[in-house]
């Protein structure tokens, strides 16, 4: 660890550094919150027992000039709207100071989250997990894995380091599902050694391995890149007994297609085509993937081929032209193409729309996305939940945010009940205008609707706080992730660096880079060099040397 400041109690994010000065300074900050915002009416009593910040505390090795107080710089930084405050303050955090003896004597705490105060913490290999896990005395089931490996799903060696210590606890044997969970997860984390290893690992228990595992490992590999590996893995599926068949050929090329590599998926269909007779789905992947790339001809090629296979084209088929035009802005081929539908029996459905209307919306031609509405009556189409979404972005980004907040409201009278991306897109425009209290309660909206927020929900709100200074509601929000169970990947901790940056909050960037690192990632180039720059103009050399071993410490790790 950088520096040699004495350590401090873990804080909600990572464990660092802080000489006593600024501690006390912390403390003092702690205290004054506590009393302004208990003082509210109807407002709780606070535990200031605790006597932690609220604010993240700061690394040892991050150097301010003498003039400079890095908690009290700006009072922005702890401030809460009064209107909000109370559901900040009362919500049920649990962030103190983990014992990796186990000592878990609050009895109200659930097992999740007594687990997850292990696992928050930073571990280098899967046997300091183990280690940090052994003499634990839980009850595990199925339910508990399922929702730490969903916690965790961005923190590969927490995730398999508790996966590993489950399966070594009597009585306790993993099902497929959690087998399946954690082969994403190494997936996504570009472990794909282990992912083999665990993949076999299935194969010895027999009946473990399904088209789901062998889905989730094509498409992590073609995620990756890797296009060939995830052909092999098509070709590897009879040697764990199971058959190669179209709805398998279909996933394979789907992924492909997915990661922009059509010409692969062209390859799959030509190589197996003889052996594997494809269906409808087969040629609509090839369609999307060819007008995806903007290759309209080999997409009009394709269809022409469905159909001497003796497949109609369906809606989905015509709707792959109607997004590529879309995209163009061609809207009279779009027309041309409603119009064919219709000719051919083949009615445009709620998702042909909900393409045209967005694509309309985003060329500024906001009447005729509108009317697109009422197009849909005339043809019997009910609008959905994206179709609302999208009608909700489109009045959003022309400025109409009255007129789209009263979509959302009526959504329900509608029967359509706002979903997660419906909250995002309303969430995403109130922080884009700086509304901090509407956006904070729509979030507090989603919670009383049960309605699990996603990481693009959090990402809106993280933004808006870097650049409002709002550093007491970005921890809040933070630990409201890890409540709900979105995992904090690479992407939030690199928008929360730039942020913070750009806000001239180095001191909490340098704080998040460092935990970025520790949790296992390795920062993306332009996130280093914009701290380095940052800190450079501000003169702070003993951090910038911190950064610079960190990012050291990163590619290292990035090699294992």
């Amino acid at each position: 660890m950088l520096g040699s400041s004495k350590m401090l109690s873990k804080s909600k994010h990572f464990k660092v550094f802080l000489d006593s000065r600024s501690r006390t300074n912390m403390n003092g900050v702690h205290s004054f919150l506590c009393n302004s915002l208990c003082n509210m009416a109807e407002s709780p009593i606070v535990d200031n027992s605790l006597n932690t910040a609220e604010s993240p505390e700061l690394p040892g090795w991050v150097k301010f000039s003498e003039k400079e107080n890095p908690v009290m710089e700006n009072s922005e930084d702890d401030f809460v709207l009064p209107a909000i405050s109370y559901w900040v303050e009362n919500h049920k955090l649990q962030d103190q100071k983990v014992d990796l003896k186990c000592v878990v004597s609050d009895t109200i705490d659930s097992d999740v989250d007594k687990i997850s105060k292990i696992l928050r913490n930073p571990f280098q290999s899967l046997d300091v997990v183990l280690q940090a896990l052994n003499g634990c005395s839980f009850n595990v089931s199925e339910t508990l894995v399922e929702k730490l490996l969903k916690r965790f799903r961005n923190n590969w060696i927490a995730a398999f380091g508790f996966f590993k210590w489950a399966n070594l606890q009597m009585g306790f044997k993993h099902t497929p599902d959690s087998y399946n969970s954690m082969v994403d997860i190494l997936g996504k984390s570009r472990k794909f050694d282990l992912m083999w290893e665990l993949v076999e690992e299935m194969d010895q228990l027999g009946g473990y391995i399904t088209l789901v595992t062998m889905s989730k490992v094509m498409r992590r590999l073609a995620r990756s890149g890797r296009y060939k590996d995830a052909i092999e893995a098509f070709g590897r599926m009879e040697r764990f007994g199971m058959k190669k068949e179209v709805e398998a050929m279909n996933v394979l090329m789907d992924a492909l297609v997915k990661e922009n590599s059509v010409e692969h998926a062209q390859d799959v269909y030509l190589e197996f085509k003889n052996y594997i007779p494809p269906n409808s789905h087969t040629f609509n992947v090839l369609i999307h993937g060819w007008s995806k790339a903007r290759q309209l001809d080999k997409a009009r090629k394709t269809l022409e081929e469905m159909e001497n296979h003796g497949f109609r084209p369906d809606v989905i088929s015509y709707t792959c032209f109607i997004e590529a035009y879309s995209r163009e802005k061609d809207f009279r081929k779009v027309d041309a193409i409603l119009e064919e539908m219709q000719q051919k029996g083949c009615p445009p459905n709620v998702v042909t729309y909900t393409i045209v209307m967005h694509a309309l919306g985003k060329a500024k031609q906001i009447n005729e996305a509108l009317e697109i509405y009422e197009k849909m009556k005339q043809n019997g189409c009910i609008p959905d939940s994206s179709f609302y979404n999208s009608l909700i972005y489109i009045l959003s980004n022309s400025g109409r945010l009255k007129d789209a907040h009263d979509v959302f409201e009526d959504m329900s009278n509608h029967g359509v009940t706002p979903d997660v991306l419906t909250y995002n897109t309303m969430i995403a425009t109130a922080c884009k205008h700086s509304q901090e209290e509407n956006a904070l309660k729509l979030l507090q909206k989603m919670e009383d609707s049960h309605c699990k927020p996603s990481l693009d929900t959090y990402h809106s709100l993280l933004k808006m706080c870097c650049r409002m200074k709002r550093i007491k509601v970005l921890s809040f929000l933070l630990s409201h992730m890890f409540k709900s169970d979105v995992s904090i990947d690479l992407g939030t901790y690199s928008l929360l660096v730039h942020g913070l940056c750009k806000s001239g909050k180095l001191e909490h960037a340098c704080s998040y880079f460092e935990e970025m690192v520790l949790k296992g990632f390795v920062p993306k180039d332009s996130t280093y060099k914009m701290m380095i720059e940052e800190l450079e103009k501000k003169g702070m050399e003993k951090a910038k040397k911190g950064i610079e071993e960190l990012m050291l410490q990163a590619k290292k790790q990035g090699t294992i």
